[in-house]
């Protein structure tokens, strides 16, 4: 995707990410731009005929009650920006910020904010300048949206605050001069309407989205590879036995793994063996795992493209009736479930993984297998410490876990006196993606060194696929070297890019 044209309609997730990681430019429609000059209009009506409306001529939260003169409704308007950019810590990344700056004109582009499309126009200004406002990643508590964090990203528009101009940092109104633009005057409730919303934890759950459907199907590839490397047995994926007991996760799940292992040498030397019974959970009930993550996964695609829909600014303009409603239609509680939701289940990606992984480097468990997949044990540890990480990973990630929307802390002199925290849950959600994918990659380096070690007998197609994948990147271990670098590397440009599943699929047809 090269372009994007705003209509005011629903975006879907694709969008956010081609425009996020992949620099597609964004425009205005003209229709929207129309839709908005309508209900501009009304609160222009409103101002003119001195009516008292939230946001537009009074404070805000508790200060809702006080009227502000209208001398000073544009000052109003300012300091609303400049009091609620009061985020702390680290930036946020140069994608979150990309999503949530398309997310923000979207909401202005469908015609309920009541502003100028001069405000939805220069925020695409600087999207597709890559003039990226810098917002700290501290201080939002997901009640009438992610107020610190929009405030931020607002300053530099009525030159203020900080952007990031191709790794330079410059003032707000530095970086408007880079661009020949002017210092926005904002009008009565426009600078409400850049703050009021969910986009900071919208953004971040339709990237973190992203990358949870790619990890799935990493995750399945990768468990099909590490239950032949432990001459593990296929039949549990019998689809008669998931028929039974009908999640769609599993069934999908089981599907894939089957896929993935037809014509598996390694699988049918020891189909009719009696060295197992059972295989162990970790290997036996991997579709049972992975799909109700899988699950997990379906529940917050749906929230996330109902929210990429949705309008949650407050007051909202209702241009047939000449309304202007306040709402609550900002509170972050359905994001805050989800992204809370999908970390819980990406850790059990990252929990199962980790128990797999293990089982391949303890010669007590790995059929075979030299301890710790080492040529050489003990004067080589072999893949040793990489299960350390993933012990560190996983044990990080049952923090992570624990649900940020159960807790609340009212604000705003409660006013705001229930509130969802929900861009903690979406910074929560971003370090387990992180955690996940680094788990996963070393799995996915032990399965492929393993597999070379039961040579001759030769993996299922799907699962070579998989090894050349990895090894494009990264070589057979044959005695000890550095491999933090090496997890890195898989994680990002093997797992989190989609190349691994890519290849998978050449051979098995696209994964579910």
């Amino acid at each position: 995707m090269a372009e994007l044209t705003l209509d005011g309609g629903p975006l879907a997730i694709v969008d956010v990410v081609a425009v996020a990681r992949d620099g597609a430019e964004v425009h205005l429609s003209s229709e929207a731009a129309a839709r908005m000059d309508t209900t501009r209009q009304i609160i222009e009506d409103v101002v003119a005929d001195g009516e008292t409306v939230y946001g537009v001529t009074t404070g805000f939260g508790a200060l809702a009650g006080v009227r502000v003169p209208d001398e000073d409704l544009e000052q109003l308007q300012r300091s609303l920006l400049r009091s609620h950019a009061s985020g702390v810590g680290p930036p946020l990344p140069a994608e979150v910020v990309r999503a949530m700056m398309l997310l923000r004109a979207r909401t202005l582009a469908t015609g309920y904010s009541g502003v100028r499309p001069l405000l939805a126009t220069r925020l695409l200004r600087f999207l597709n300048a890559r003039v990226h406002p810098i917002i700290p990643e501290q201080g939002s508590v997901g009640a009438s949206g992610d107020l610190a964090q929009l405030a931020h990203l607002a300053l530099p528009l009525i030159g203020e605050g900080w952007a990031d101009i191709a790794g330079d940092t410059l003032d707000g109104a530095a970086a408007l001069q880079s661009m020949g633009l002017e210092p926005l005057s904002l009008r009565p409730k426009e600078g409400l309407s850049l703050l009021n919303g969910t986009e900071a934890m919208l953004a971040v759950g339709c990237l973190a989205q992203a990358d949870a459907e790619k990890l799935a199907v990493a995750a399945d590839v990768i468990s099909a590879m590490s239950l032949e490397a432990v001459l593990g047995t296929d039949r549990t994926f019998d689809p008669r036995l998931h028929e039974i007991r009908p999640h769609p996760g599993q069934q999908k799940s089981a599907a894939n793994l089957l896929r993935i292992l037809s014509g598996s040498k390694i699988v049918s030397s020891h189909r009719e063996s009696d060295h197992a019974v059972q295989d162990a959970y970790s290997m036996r009930c991997t579709p049972h795992v992975h799909g109700a993550a899988r699950d997990v996964i379906y529940f917050a695609r749906g929230v996330f493209e109902r929210e990429l829909a949705s309008v949650t600014d407050n007051p909202v303009v209702l241009a047939d009736t000449r309304e202007v409603l306040s709402t609550g239609n900002f509170h972050g509680e359905p994001l805050g479930f989800a992204l809370d939701f999908l970390a819980s289940a990406l850790s059990e990606f990252g929990s199962i993984s980790e128990r797999r992984t293990d089982r391949m480097l303890d010669p007590n468990h790995s059929s075979g297998l030299p301890a710790f997949l080492a040529h050489e044990p003990g004067l080589n540890s072999g893949f040793m410490l990489s299960q350390y990480t993933q012990a560190a990973l996983v044990a990080q990630n049952r923090i992570l876990s624990h649900p940020a929307t159960v807790d609340t802390i009212p604000t705003s002199g409660s006013q705001e006196d229930h509130v969802s925290m929900g861009w903690n849950a979406a910074l929560k959600l971003r370090s387990v993606v992180f955690n996940v994918s680094r788990i996963l990659a070393v799995e996915a380096l032990c399965a492929a060194q393993a597999l070379e070690m039961r040579a001759p007998l030769r993996p299922a197609e799907a699962t070579a696929a998989a090894i050349d994948a990895i090894r494009q990147i990264v070589a057979h271990l044959d005695s000890d070297r550095v491999l933090g670098p090496e997890i890195e590397a898989v994680a990002e440009e093997v797992l989190l890019s989609g190349v691994l599943s890519d290849r998978v699929a050449r051979v098995t047809g696209e994964l579910a």
